[in-house]
């Protein structure tokens, strides 16, 4: 199956829609981010991750 991310949230996943934003994924995405504690990371505070999980850090 192939990974795909999510054009809005970035989030990583295999189906067509995102689960969170129900918006199209894309398969040209680069850049692999996981965030386990989003409250207590500033990269995610950054980026405005609120959900843990696995994320790409650029979607075109």
């Amino acid at each position: 199956m192939v990974t795909k991310a999510c054009t809005k949230c970035h989030r990583l996943m295999e189906e067509d829609r995102c689960a969170v934003c129900n918006l199209a994924t894309s398969k040209n995405w680069s850049g692999f981010l996981i965030i386990v504690d989003p409250d207590n990371s500033p990269i995610a505070q950054e980026l405005q991750i609120n959900l843990p999980g696995e994320y790409a850090l650029r979607v075109r």
